[in-house]
């Protein structure tokens, strides 16, 4: 079975409508992923395969559970999820945000050659980066522990926005959350091909 193959059967088990053309930008964007890996050392999968489950299908299974309109992915390294998001959901807004030039300037020229429009990429430390708009829905995969990820992120929540943390078994995280932040939804995914626990923690400020 071909590396696009999988990303095809993986879609079709997560129960997704992703457009063979989408699909086609999506292992595009793998390719390109890892040319740049050569140089950056963007991620440490190596594998078309290992990357389709690890990068593509991973990111994908959080879907049916985001809500529309303008999200934030924070700590986007090399896209994952903020840039896979934007090529299955074009009418939704995202701003792909990291502090590592190399890993922006990737995410910026992917975005170029793969035709992206819905995405804006920053460079700039969350803490202090302060948009004229805020967020409708914040989301993290690698950036911190929860309780981090929703207090760096506080100020560019819009009201009635919510986080979704992406995680493996995120309860330990969870009992330290700070005051005024409460979990609404624990969702237990099944990423097809990922040998490991995937949650998606979804929060909101009260």
């Amino acid at each position: 079975m071909t590396a696009a193959e999988k990303l095809a059967d993986g879609i079709a088990d997560l129960g997704l409508a992703i457009t063979p053309d989408v699909q086609h930008k999506l292992m595009a964007y793998l390719a390109l992923l890892q040319k740049w890996n050569k140089t950056y050392n963007l991620t440490a999968i190596r594998s078309t395969e290992a990357a389709v489950s690890n990068h593509l299908l991973d990111s994908l299974a959080v879907l049916p559970h985001l809500w529309p309109k303008r999200w934030l992915d924070v700590g986007a390294g090399a896209g994952l999820p903020g840039l896979v998001l934007a090529l299955a959901r074009p009418e939704w807004e995202f701003t792909l945000l990291d502090s590592n030039s190399k890993k922006t300037g990737f995410m910026q020229q992917a975005a170029i050659e793969l035709g992206v429009a819905n995405v804006t990429v920053c460079c700039a430390r969350v803490e202090e980066w302060q948009p004229a708009e805020k967020f409708d829905g914040i989301i993290s995969r690698a950036f911190a522990k929860t309780a981090d990820f929703v207090s760096l992120t506080r100020h560019l929540l819009a009201p009635g926005g919510r986080w979704a943390a992406m995680k493996g078994e995120p309860e330990q995280e969870l009992a330290a959350l700070p005051p005024g932040v409460e979990v609404e939804q624990l969702v237990h995914l099944q990423v097809p091909e990922l040998g490991a626990a995937r949650s998606l923690v979804i929060l909101k400020a009260i």
